[in-house]
């Protein structure tokens, strides 16, 4: 297992490597601000035009969507599609237990006496609890570190990772999460999901012919 640990983290290691950075500075940005501060810093700036893509961006790290491209994988590869699925499956059933044991107030919530101060994005629905931790963080960084282990060129590790950042991102500009909630939820994107594909990646049935086969070309 330690040897399938290490195996997967180096085939990720483009996007693992740039992603330790980033989280490094944001605990230091952590360590240095208030969650007021960061809050109303980040909630501070926005535009009509980012106004229209955040809504969409955040789309992209629902649940739906890593299964619709698992589906479309399952048509070409067996195993790619199985990997990138359950490892949406494991990470966010990790997500969803620790949201009721947080029970954790969203922004419109805790700031609920400055809600004149707040920009909310026309036509998003504002929740109230369980903000800890963000469950679309989760997904997104998940399916990143699966198409990262995945693709042949590790290089688009990097692109993978700043699609996830902007789609935890983007839960703090729709005013749904804080800074900590998309912090831990890459956390627990990114490590689950290494530990899950060393173990399931290391089982040797996931390796035979048949799991390298799609619906497509599946009699090959």
């Amino acid at each position: 297992m330690k040897m399938q640990i290490k195996f997967v983290i180096n085939q990720i290691r483009q996007f693992l490597i740039p992603y330790l950075v980033v989280f490094l500075l944001c605990l230091l940005i952590k360590l240095f601000f208030t969650r007021a501060t960061i809050f109303f810093t980040v909630n501070s700036y926005h535009w009509a035009l980012t106004d229209r893509i955040a809504p969409f961006l955040t789309d992209l790290g629902e649940g739906y969507t890593t299964v619709v491209i698992a589906a479309t994988l399952a048509l070409f590869n067996y195993r790619k599609a199985f990997l990138l699925a359950t490892s949406w499956g494991v990470t966010s059933l990790f997500a969803q237990i620790l949201k009721p044991i947080f029970h954790a107030p969203r922004p419109g919530l805790y700031f609920h006496d400055q809600l004149s101060r707040i920009h909310f994005v026309p036509g998003v629905a504002i929740l109230s609890l369980n903000s800890f931790p963000s469950g679309h963080t989760v997904t997104a960084f998940s399916t990143a570190v699966v198409f990262t282990y995945l693709s042949k060129n590790k290089s688009p590790g990097p692109l993978f990772l700043l699609l996830a950042m902007l789609i935890g991102f983007s839960r703090m500009y729709l005013s749904e999460h804080f800074f900590e909630d998309v912090m831990a939820g890459s956390v627990l994107g990114v490590f689950i999901t290494v530990f899950w594909l060393a173990w399931l990646d290391g089982k040797k049935f996931i390796h035979t012919p048949g799991w390298n086969k799609g619906l497509i070309n599946r009699n090959n």
